[in-house]
């Protein structure tokens, strides 16, 4: 449209400065390869550019539009006040050479751009879309400034690029309670602590709303300051009257700047394309470029193949806690939200009062969208008390109310179109899971690290930090403290929190990026999102269901071990011939290796005796004494570690305990349970056993157990092509049974369940790699005879050396092993010396078999939800190759015809076995019933 800008003009102004900073944190470092030039922000730069460039058609499309930027240096406002924005830190050192070249790609676009010395972007915005009215035109300004708002009305609007959202008369009035020609008022009474804006203090927008909708402008607020109630903001308004006054000059924006350039100077251009192209292959952008020549109808310029630094931008962006942002109210929140939203993820973290997710209260969270730029938004952090230790009740200033956020974060941490990013996402979950949010989807950085690095180090967020970003995060020891003076996060002072908080989700996000292109290349997608990701909802909802246990019998059970505990102390005086501490190892060491003379005894570096597990268990099988000793440790172990502390795990607001599982714990991908550990509750002995009695179903429902048939010796069968142990499981013979009969000459009719567990023993030990030694030990039995029983194994399953041998040399040349499901667990001691070599032999041999017996009962928890939506049952507990569920006693039968399919298909259609899986099941009013 030629001619003079007026009546149906329209103008769009572009907040420059705004798009560089959004391109800067958007995209990871980027440097031209020719000559090392930093280009990242030029590139996202553009990459906005040609978005909004496609996206302006149809009758509401601009006339005239321009690019304005802000001048690098001091503004008139500095005159007026010297600390004007002093607080703005300067502009990243990479970002500095970047300016000038956004301008450049501005002008290649054929947009009009413009700054003006002495003057912010803002007043040159503010001067062109007040001629633009003027003239009878139009001015749509494309920024979310807040500062810009009080131009909006009378044919000015705003844009906000990042929600793709216009903000009108009533989008200002929802931000600052007030409309637009009242906005500078408010500002200058709220002030702005980014632009170093003093304002009124202890007066925020909430309140400088109310009063100028009260009083009807600042003025007329200031002149009658002495009508002002309450004590302290009348002495305020008057005190600092000045200041005030100074605030608004500074906040008001000025609408007649002399400019060198007319409205009519930016009418809407067509990009010339060589012009356009010439810059992009200048820069060195050959995706652009392609895609642009493209759109042209042209042949794109020849660009040598660039080194992008995608993978390593987490590594290169330095970490800084001190430029992260305290968000306190609901307007800045929603500008991260909206990031969320531009971007299509968010990088998560939770601050509690403690470790356990089902009683902590939820103190803060924290945000990051790009490497460098996050957020700590405090909720429930308490204020200070300077005559008490651990602070006040009431909640330090300064906080957003902890509902108005969970309010305002609740859609984005549901919308299924944003990935949420957490370290360790499950105990995110379960928190947010406890305060009405589901948080879906996620991507976990912790579990990332296990799929690529399972079995070279742990997974931590600090460890990684240091390993992969070579970043010591800041410690929560210097915050906390340790032993009985440490506090809780919710006393920790806002200020430090704020560093604390935002660097984890920072870290995390620079982990994700980093992690995430490296499943693909290292082949542990598959893994990942088919066993790692896809668990943590399953276990973040079993662990908050939890078990009922009944405290009665485990009172019980603990004064019944007391009882037998001082039986097997009375045996043991009598063997020794005197009374001593049956808990102190060196007064039992005393006895055995200096009293009774025996061999194999150790000292420790002060000269006391010492009588660990394994020096017993190999006298055990000699001598009474240390069998006895051995007797009573263990009692005393089921005492402390289960009847007594079981108890003290009773959560109080559910009745029930709630384990919590670690899915990057084992190496070879099992799950470990904790806090309390229900995965190794004894189960070879009658009094181990019996413990399982005290979790209980409860009134009108039965506890059923599904538990895999000896899944891990049938996928040794798969793994070693062992034709003999396939036949004997088709035939459906029980292996142990069938190994105790051979091994101990027992006819299978006259075998009982202890010589079938020795049996069981040795299946699992050698397959294991265990040595005649370690057998010997396990069995209490002489080393030769446990020999015999490992050679005799060898010759009925000849594959099974075969195997051993083989996984041993392909560990040694790969430094890794594999499940049948691809997980690669790393073996970086496998060719070791001395003595950690055996070690590392025998887990390579192990690993495969056991990981890939956890994948398939992993694989089969994960398609358990949907399959049993709509039963009354609960799945509440994985303990290796066993599932418990809860269920009403009227669906038991269905409930486990379900579960059963679920099981025995869950290979499929991954890995296709040679054998079926087999699936046994029990039920009962107690766990001991049912399994």
């Amino acid at each position: 449209m030629a001619g003079e800008f007026g009546k149906g003009c329209h103008l769009h102004l572009i907040d420059g400065s705004a798009f560089i900073f959004r391109a800067y944190h958007a995209l990871p470092p980027l440097t031209r390869k020719s000559d090392g030039l930093p280009v990242g922000a030029v590139a996202g730069f553009c990459n906005m550019l040609q978005r909004y460039a496609e996206g302006q058609s149809g009758p509401d499309a601009p006339t005239h539009v321009a690019v304005i930027f802000d001048y690098s240096g001091k503004s008139f406002r500095n005159e007026m006040y010297d600390l004007y924005k002093a607080n703005r830190p300067p502009a990243p050192e990479d970002l500095v050479p970047q300016f000038p070249l956004t301008r450049d790609a501005t002008r290649a676009f054929s947009i009009a751009c413009h700054e003006v010395e002495g003057f912010e972007a803002d007043d040159i915005i503010a001067t062109l879309a007040c001629q633009a009215r003027e003239a009878g035109g139009r001015a749509t300004i494309v920024s979310s400034d807040k500062d810009l708002m009080q131009l909006v009305g009378d044919g000015v609007e705003m844009l906000d690029p990042m929600k793709n959202k216009r903000i009108d008369r009533d989008g200002v009035h929802e931000k600052f309670g007030v409309g637009p020609e009242r906005v500078v008022d408010v500002q200058a009474l709220a002030g702005d602590s980014v632009d170093n804006v003093p304002g009124a203090p202890g007066i925020g927008i909430k309140t400088a709303a109310l009063l100028i909708n009260e009083f009807g402008s600042l003025e007329e607020l200031l002149d009658r300051a002495e009508e002002i109630k309450q004590p302290k903001r009348r002495q305020t308004l008057i005190e600092k009257r000045e200041q005030i006054e100074l605030s608004k000059r500074l906040v008001q924006l000025d609408c007649e700047m002399s400019l060198d350039f007319t409205l009519d100077d930016l009418e809407v251009q067509d990009p010339d394309p060589d012009k356009l192209l010439d810059f992009l292959a200048e820069m060195e952008f050959r995706t652009m470029s392609k895609r642009m020549a493209a759109a042209f109808g042209k042949e794109a310029p020849v660009i040598p193949e660039v080194q992008a630094a995608e993978v390593e931008a987490a590594e290169q962006a330095p970490i800084d806690p001190e430029k992260y942002e305290c968000v306190s109210d609901l307007a800045a929140l929603q500008a991260w939200i909206a990031k969320a939203y531009e971007t299509g993820w968010i990088a998560v973290d939770t601050e509690t009062t403690g470790l356990d997710e089902m009683l902590c209260d939820l103190v803060g969270i924290s945000l990051c969208v790009t490497a460098g730029d996050a957020c700590y938004i405090p909720l429930t952090h308490r204020a200070a008390a300077s005559d008490d230790l651990f602070g006040s009740d009431e909640l330090a200033e300064g906080q957003m109310p902890l509902q108005e956020a969970l309010d305002a974060l609740k859609p984005l941490f549901e919308d299924p179109s944003i990935v949420k990013i957490g370290q360790n996402m499950k105990y995110d979950a379960k928190v947010f899971k406890r305060y009405g949010i589901d948080i879906a989807p996620i991507d976990d950085t912790m579990l990332m690290s296990y799929a690529l690095h399972g079995g070279l180090h742990n997974h931590g967020m600090d460890s990684l930090s240091e390993r992969y970003l070579s970043h010591n995060p800041i410690s929560i020891k210097t915050l906390l403290g340790t032993g009985k003076s440490a506090i809780t996060f919710d006393k920790v002072p806002v200020a430090d929190a704020v560093k604390y908080a935002a660097e984890d989700a920072d870290i995390t996000l620079r982990l994700w990026q980093l992690f995430k292109p490296q499943l693909h290349a290292q082949k542990v997608t598959r893994v990942y999102e088919g066993l790692e990701r896809p668990l943590v909802p399953v276990l973040a909802r079993m662990e908050m269901d939890g078990i009922q246990v009944d405290r009665d019998v485990l009172s019980r059970m603990s004064n019944a071990f007391a009882q037998k505990m001082a039986g097997f102390e009375a045996e043991l005086f009598e063997l020794a011939g005197r009374e001593f501490n049956v808990q102190s190892p060196a007064q039992v060491g005393a006895i055995l290796f200096e009293e009774m003379a025996l061999e194999g005894g150790k000292k420790t570096k002060t000269g006391q005796w010492s009588t660990p597990a394994d020096v017993l268990e190999d006298l055990a099988a000699e001598h009474d004494f240390a069998a006895r000793v051995l007797d009573y440790r263990q009692l005393q172990k089921l005492k402390s570690t289960y009847t007594d502390a079981l108890q003290e795990h009773i959560n109080p607001d559910t009745g029930r305990v709630h384990t919590s599982y670690s899915i990057a714990g084992a190496n070879t991908g099992r799950l470990a349970s904790t806090d309390p550990n229900l995965q190794n509750i004894p189960v070879r002995t009658e009094d181990g056993r019996r413990i399982r009695e005290a979790f209980v179903a409860p009134e009108g429902k039965v506890l059923v157990s599904l538990d895999y048939s000896q899944i891990e010796l049938r996928v040794l069968a798969q793994m070693a092509g062992i034709d003999a142990l396939k036949e004997a499981f088709r035939e459906g013979l029980d292996i142990h049974a069938m190994t105790a009969s051979e091994m101990f000459n027992v006819p299978l009719e006259e075998m009982t369940p202890d010589i079938r567990r020795q049996a069981k023993a040795i299946n699992f030990g050698v397959i294991y790699g265990i040595s005649g030694f370690g057998l010997a030990r396990n069995l209490r039995i002489g080393r030769k005879e446990a020999q015999d029983f490992i050679d005799r194994y060898f010759e009925r399953f000849p594959g099974i050396r075969r195997y051993m041998d083989e996984t041993v040399e392909f560990a040694k040349e790969n430094l890794r092993v594999e499940t049948l499901f691809g997980r690669q667990i790393h073996m970086a001691d496998i060719n070791a010396k001395g003595p950690r070599a055996g070690f590392a032999k025998r887990a390579a041999i192990n690993a495969p078999i056991q990981g890939t017996a956890a994948d398939i009962i992993r694989r089969a928890m994960i398609r358990m939800p949907e399959a049993i939506e709509g039963l009354p049952a609960k799945m509440l507990l994985q303990v290796h190759d066993e599932l418990l569920f809860e269920v009403d006693a009227s669906a038991v039968d269905e409930l486990i015809g379900v579960a059963r399919g679920v099981m025995e298909g869950a290979a499929d259609p991954v890995v296709k076995l040679d054998l079926p899986l087999v699936v046994d099941a029990g039920q009962g009013a107690n766990w001991a019933e049912a399994h």
